[in-house]
């Protein structure tokens, strides 16, 4: 088995058409199906079924694409590791974010790490944690910043290093919109999960935590949350409650230069707003851990560990300088 007809292999599963993936390779056709047949003469079994036409994947070739690409994967790590030994002059850092890192202090990161390692290219997707999670563990990232606890034990390392306080996104001039727009909620200084009862609310995709969160949140108060809409990504659910479709339950940082949109912070009980109240500030309330993880079998390039370093670094400056964003506050401790 060669790495080459691996390549071709997850060509034609991808496109599904043999002359497209031929096109794409850059080879001629008939080189491509000399060695997809010589694979599976190797491997005993037909990867694709060809009737009428139609190109998919038999059960041998779906069983066989994960392990391809993950194989594929570690060998274009393994040669950009080889290339970053002259001294990062040269690499590849892939990083997966959620949006509302994406859409706060990522960018600041991403401009430090490149003033210094103007060679290293950085490719981000931007994703749900759970999908990121995903991705990390196919080999198609080298990290990830997800949301803890993961789900599934997947073989990965995590390192916790922020934490993202959860508020209540309503538009400013609630009711002003129609009968679409939200009920009108308290003007306090937070709110309980209990308040959320019956309001419409706009709802992340599947594969956000934000969802599983917010569903779980709700219904440890003993109730299950009312949907307006839901599907959406990060700025698509931002701009629906905007519009008076319903509120929405997300990290206070994502709601900078948002000025038709407020937060309210959230508490989880009774008890804790007493207890805020006591202290005269709102309580702990809704939250969610963010880890910098890569996978365990895998160690991390000198790329990817020049990126963590310099993460680390900006979290702890911006700490002691006070510049997070609004409702952050990082786990990571100066050395």
């Amino acid at each position: 088995m060669q790495l080459q007809q691996l390549a071709y292999f997850v060509a034609v599963a991808e496109v599904r058409h043999f002359t497209q993936a031929a096109e794409l390779l850059r080879i001629a056709q008939p080189s491509l199906s000399k060695q997809i047949r010589a694979l599976e003469a190797e491997l005993g079994a037909s990867l694709f079924s060809r009737a009428r036409g139609n190109i998919t994947l038999t059960p041998a070739g779906e069983a066989l694409l994960p392990t391809a690409k993950r194989i594929l994967a570690d060998v274009e790590t393994a040669r950009l590791e080889v290339q970053e030994l002259a001294g990062l002059r040269r690499g590849r850092v892939r990083l997966g974010a959620t949006p509302s890192l994406c859409a706060g202090l990522l960018g600041d990161v991403l401009r430090r790490f490149h003033d210094a390692f103007p060679g290293i290219r950085i490719l981000v997707e931007e994703g749900g944690s759970r999908d990121l999670v995903r991705e990390l563990t196919r080999g198609s990232l080298d990290l990830a910043l997800v949301i803890l606890p993961l789900h599934g034990d997947p073989p990965l390392d995590t390192t916790p290093i922020l934490r993202e306080h959860l508020v209540v996104a309503s538009p400013v001039e609630p009711g002003a919109r129609g009968d679409r727009a939200p009920a009108h909620m308290p003007r306090r200084a937070h709110l309980r999960i209990s308040d959320l009862r019956n309001r419409p609310m706009v709802m992340f995709r599947s594969g956000y935590d934000l969802r599983e969160a917010t569903i779980g949140a709700c219904r440890a108060a003993g109730f299950e949350p009312r949907f307006a809409v839901e599907g959406g990504e990060m700025d698509a659910v931002l701009r629906f409650v905007e519009a008076g479709l319903g509120i929405a339950v997300v990290p206070s940082m994502v709601l900078a230069g948002r000025p038709g949109l407020r937060g309210t912070p959230l508490v989880l009980s009774e008890a804790e707003e007493d207890a805020a109240a006591r202290r005269g500030q709102p309580g702990p309330g809704l939250q969610r851990t963010i880890a910098l993880a890569h996978r365990k079998d895998v160690d991390l390039t000198h790329a990817a560990r020049a990126f963590q370093d310099t993460l680390e670094t900006f979290l702890v400056e911006a700490a002691l300088a006070g510049s997070l964003p609004a409702g952050v506050e990082t786990l990571v401790t100066g050395s």
